[in-house]
């Protein structure tokens, strides 16, 4: 008994330990609206106000209604607070009066308090005068601190101005027309050094004239030309941009996309949340082209491998918004898109899942056979590099084949299901799906499957039984490819499988008698001569039939000695590696000189410095180059001249080491000042070959070169290194 009641007690204890502590638990409003009589004492605690104040403002945010009465006994209270010097309750103050939202007639009260602190020397106090007086005021005082507002607007102190912006965009829903008086101070605040300064002026002025298109056109205009300093402002710049963009384009202005440059542009910005929201535009453009989508997609690309997590998630979202334009865009701009994903799906395995996911979606979709042949061909490959994703991409293959108009993709899908099926956990499961082909294709489908199920009964034994019944309802085909292709597994599948050999017969090499006869000692024995086995396929023995006879028989043409020979030794596996018997003058051991003098004139053959060297890409090269040793690197900076742009340079070096580009590296923007390429390759003699290079332009179009070549031997580096600077 004792030690259940002690245990019950344990438990309570511990479910009282459980329970987290709130200062905000048991607040009653009668008790708070006691408690705020504290603020009538004529000595002021700073710290018991402010406690009151936060226990009415949580009230307030729980959805506690207040009489009038109440509020306005609250509200007359605070107000005796401005006396207090203290910075902590002074603020609390400016909180509350702004929630509390009093009448027109109470507000009279405290404005002249609130106006005393917007021109006091405090900066604190003229920031929150600012915000509170936005709130409570009618247009009829505004008007009387217009000036004001005006004035902080353009105050050097950040905080101050930032109040009143943010300020000006509540007060614009309420009185639009003097707000827009205040443009040229708006204006100003854009040019601004603060951040958020410059942020929430933007903001500001594109609400201004947001009903005016032209205005916005020409707001845009002017700030991408590279005014706008402020990672925030840049990101509302870009979402203004592709407003215009969207905008022009409804009114049917067609050549070229403006502003696409500017987009493009802000992909290299070094803050990522404008990287993000640039990439984000360009894939919500409508009728995006494959030339314009290919560096968001990279960018995006190098956010999946980034160590922040938020910054992985923000591109996975904007890589599944790809599938909402999938079906407006032309086949040649899907492509695209299908080999961008393949790329980022074998660069990072651990995301198959969902890449896989999207591959099969929109290979349910209608398109042309070339697109359908790149999602085939990206699932496959997905196969291959991935094991994790066998199975899964095979399913998603055979549900295609049920539905596939194009014979050349489901031969394909049939042939690779023989290779892979067999080898996965439960081969029986794709029987159906080959089998269907059988009944439900042309005669080409169906010779395919044929072999398909034959590959399934050679490597499975398990399912040996069931394919030898489907392959005999085969036999009764109405094509002669398909019934023989039926009728041959067949035979072999019944059969042991293994080829006929007929031991029995056996021809002798008589080329070794072929010598004068000599006194011997011993007897002569038949087994001594060499002999060779006759063996044929099974298939091709039954096939023969009857043999002719007579007249019409071809006579049996003798094994020549040097044939028998030859074949003797080619049985030999320590000796077929030496090739075939040099033909040689017996008595003399000298190749005979039976042959023809000529001449024949070859063209000239170049061998260059790429040739020894093999293209071989790397999933990960950042993984890749950090493991390789730095020691056995070599790092050196050249000069490659003028030239007309950065990707002439890069392809220059690239066809000159014969290297791999890696990640998409090799394709350089049009007006990209900086550039950095990363190569791969295998030299001779196997050795791994890591190269990145970064490429820099000036104004003269020079072309400068930082080369950094990692190789498992130093002396490959060396010579990748002497090669460039020869070359």
């Amino acid at each position: 008994m004792n030690d259940s009641i002690f245990e019950i007690s344990a438990f309570v204890q511990g479910c009282r330990s459980d329970v987290k502590y709130s200062p905000f638990m048991g607040i009653e409003k009668g008790a708070v609206l006691q408690e705020a009589r504290v603020f009538n004492d004529p000595q002021v605690d700073p710290r018991r106000c402010s406690q009151v104040i936060t226990k009415l403002l949580y009230l307030l945010n729980q959805g506690e209604s207040f009489t009038k009465v109440e509020a306005t006994e609250v509200f007359f209270s605070v107000t005796k607070l401005f006396q207090s010097k203290d910075t902590g309750l002074r603020r609390m103050v400016y909180l509350i009066i702004k929630e509390l939202s009093p009448s027109s007639d109470e507000v009279i009260i405290v404005t002249s308090s609130l106006m005393k602190d917007m021109n006091s020397k405090i900066d604190m106090y003229r920031a929150n005068a600012i915000r509170v007086l936005c709130r409570i005021i009618d247009g009829t005082l505004l008007t009387q601190i217009e000036r004001y507002l005006k004035q902080a607007i353009v105050d050097k102190n950040p905080v101050v101005s930032s109040a009143a912006l943010v300020s000006g965009l509540h007060l614009l829903k309420t009185n639009p027309e003097i707000v827009k008086r205040w443009s040229n101070e708006v204006q100003e605040g854009i040019q601004s050094r603060s951040a958020l300064v410059q942020f929430h002026a933007l903001a500001l002025l594109h609400q201004i004239r947001q009903n005016d298109r032209l205005a916005v056109s020409k707001l845009v205009v002017s700030l991408t030309r590279g005014s706008v300093r402020s990672p925030l402002a840049q990101c509302l710049l870009i979402r203004y941009t592709s407003q215009v963009i969207r905008d022009m384009s409804n009114h049917g202005q067609s050549g070229e996309r403006p502003f696409y440059e500017f987009l493009e542009s802000c992909l290299r910005h070094k803050a990522e949340m404008v990287i993000l929201e640039a990439a984000r535009a360009i894939t919500e453009l409508d009728g995006v082209t494959s030339r314009e989508l290919t560096p968001a997609i990279t960018v995006l690309q190098l956010f999946l491998s980034s160590p922040r997590p938020v910054l992985r998630f923000a591109a996975v979202r904007t890589l599944n918004k790809i599938t909402n334009f999938m079906s407006d865009i032309a086949d040649e701009f899907k492509i695209v898109v299908v080999e961008a994903i393949r790329s980022l799906c074998v660069k990072f395995p651990l995301k198959y899942r969902s890449l896989m996911t999207f591959l099969s979606n929109i290979l349910r979709e209608e398109g042309g056979f070339e697109y359908k042949r790149a999602i085939v061909d990206s699932i496959v490959t997905i196969i291959r590099d991935i094991p994790d994703a066998k199975e899964s991409g095979l399913l998603h293959l055979c549900e295609f084949i049920e539905d596939c108009e194009f014979t050349y993709l489901s031969t394909q899908i049939l042939h690779f299901l023989g290779i892979e099926g067999p080898n996965t956990s439960d081969p029986s499961k794709y029987i159906r799906y080959i089998y269907n082909r059988v009944h439900l294709e042309n005669a080409t489908v169906r010779a395919a499957a044929v072999s398909t199920l034959a590959k399934f009964g050679f490597m499975v034994e398990s399912l040996k039984p069931r394919i030898t019944v489907l392959l005999k309802r085969c036999i009764y085909d109405s094509d002669d490819e398909v019934r023989d292709r039926a009728t041959l597994f067949l035979s072999v599948l019944v059969g042991d499988g293994t080829v006929d050999t007929d031991e029995d017969s056996k021809e002798f090499l008589f080329g070794s008698l072929e010598v004068p006869l000599d006194p011997s000692e011993e007897a002569f024995d038949i087994n001594s001569v060499p002999k060779e086995v006759k063996s044929q396929p099974l298939a091709e023995k039954k096939a023969q039939g009857k043999k002719p006879t007579g007249l019409g028989a071809p006579l049996a043409a003798p094994a020549s000695g040097f044939d028998g020979y030859e074949r003797l030794l080619s049985s030999i596996p320590e000796f077929a590696a030496f090739g075939k018997l040099f033909k040689v003058d017996p008595s003399t051991g000298e190749a005979e000189d039976d042959g023809v003098e000529d001449e024949y004139q070859l063209e000239d053959l170049e061998v260059v410095a790429a040739d020894y060297m093999v293209k071989v890409a790397v999933s990960n090269f950042r993984n890749a180059w950090e493991s390789m040793d730095e020691d056995l690197g070599h790092v050196d900076e050249y000069g490659l001249g003028p030239r007309e742009s950065l990707g002439e340079a890069v392809k220059a070096v690239v066809d000159l080491l014969g290297m791999q580009p890696c990640e998409g590296t090799e394709t350089v923007p049009s007006n990209a000042r900086s550039h950095t390429c990363l190569l791969s390759g295998v030299y001779i003699g196997n050795v791994k070959v890591l190269v990145r290079a970064q490429f820099g332009m000036d104004s003269s179009k020079e072309i400068a070169m930082k080369l950094a070549v990692r190789a498992e031997d130093v002396s490959v580096a060396e010579a990748i290194h002497d090669l460039v600077s020869s070359g």
